[in-house]
């Protein structure tokens, strides 16, 4: 984005209604003990010229709302947030509150707000803050020199000052950022920092970082609130993450009516019916962790949730034909003769 033209964003006040709706999402997640269960983070469509499919982008986002997802998280790594304006940006915000706000029931937003900058971190921030989002997504991003844990720390308390009241989701994800941040650091942020409301966590080994991480909780680090752990990294390890007690789900992977089926599994203690889940579409999850987003927007479009899986300049636009094509074969063979333009039946999984 260019977070130097944050400043003169002027976002509008919501209705009444809508302001009521949006306070409700927001307290959802204060509460912490709710941010729990599946929030796929969603893709941006773009139309072949480049410009915001937002007709599109408010259908995929009724679509998780009808699916039953928990929430949603925008402008991620996969919804292109390295490619897009600030005013961009305020256009997806204001697009995603609308388009859940009359789906019957709190859908809260999460907002990707990272930032090389701390200072442009907080603006951003505050515009998803204004803007109605009950939550921003902040990672740190890699320095010439890399930044001491005092500076990663001090980064995410200076979020937390500029936004009252705001739920932060760490996100530890090293393969986009560079950034290693270590459990014991993980830690001592969410002790710290009580807005930390949740890890994103997508180190590798993720079950071994997962359990580093909840005996430091149990132990000299707890949380200064509760805390909740999402796996991430397209759900590629989940059957080993929901192992050592993970809450659920923030990733791209574009069916997240079956990662609510292996979280249902899970939390019940399940687990021979959560593995069996995981190892029944693993070849889906794997086939989709294809580098850079073409393949999950390809997927988006084969659902019917966007109409064109274009990526933005300077990626290459769309998945190569042989992709395309071994990707709807795959999804026959996971969901035969399923309609996959619609939510998952939850027979499927019984």
């Amino acid at each position: 984005g260019v977070a130097g033209n944050t400043h003169m964003l002027r976002p509008r006040s919501p209705s009444a209604p809508r302001a009521a709706l949006l306070h409700a999402a927001r307290r959802r997640l204060s509460s912490r003990s709710d941010f729990r269960g599946v929030f796929p983070i969603m893709a941006t469509p773009f139309r072949a010229d480049e410009s915001l499919d937002v007709d599109g982008f408010q259908k995929s986002m009724r679509f998780m709302a009808e699916a039953g997802c928990d929430g949603a998280t925008i402008v991620g790594v996969l919804g292109e947030s390295n490619r897009m304006t600030d005013r961009e940006r305020e256009t997806l915000i204001r697009a995603a509150v609308d388009a859940v706000a009359d789906c019957g029931r709190q859908f809260p937003i999460c907002v990707g707000t990272s930032h090389a900058g701390t200072a442009a971190t907080v603006a951003l921030s505050q515009m998803a803050q204004e803007l109605g989002a009950a939550a921003v997504m902040v990672t740190p991003t890699k320095e010439p020199a890399p930044a001491s844990d005092d500076t990663l720390a001090e980064m995410y308390a200076r979020v937390a000052e500029g936004c009252p009241g705001l739920p932060i989701v760490l996100q530890d994800h090293p393969a986009s950022t560079q950034v290693h941040m270590r459990p014991k650091l993980i830690a001592r942020i969410a002790h710290e920092v009580p807005a930390v409301a949740c890890i994103k966590l997508e180190a590798l080994p993720t079950p071994a970082r997962i359990a580093a991480l909840r005996k430091l909780w149990a132990s000299e680090l707890p949380p200064a609130s509760d805390c909740t752990i999402l796996t991430g990294l397209g759900a590629l390890y989940a059957g080993f993450d929901m192992e050592q007690g993970t809450d659920g789900f923030m990733t791209g992977f574009a069916f997240p009516e079956i990662l609510q089926a292996m979280n249902a599994a899970a939390q019940r203690k399940e687990w021979e019916r959560a593995h069996a889940l995981y190892q029944r579409y693993l070849p889906l999850l794997v086939f989709e962790q294809q580098p850079g987003v073409a393949v999950r927007k390809e997927l988006y479009r084969l659902r019917g949730l966007i109409e064109c899986a274009h990526v933005r300049h300077p990626a290459a636009p769309a998945a190569a034909p042989a992709l395309a094509k071994a990707l709807a074969e795959q999804v026959e063979r996971s969901l035969p003769g399923i309609d996959v333009s619609q939510p998952l039946p939850a027979s499927l999984f019984a």
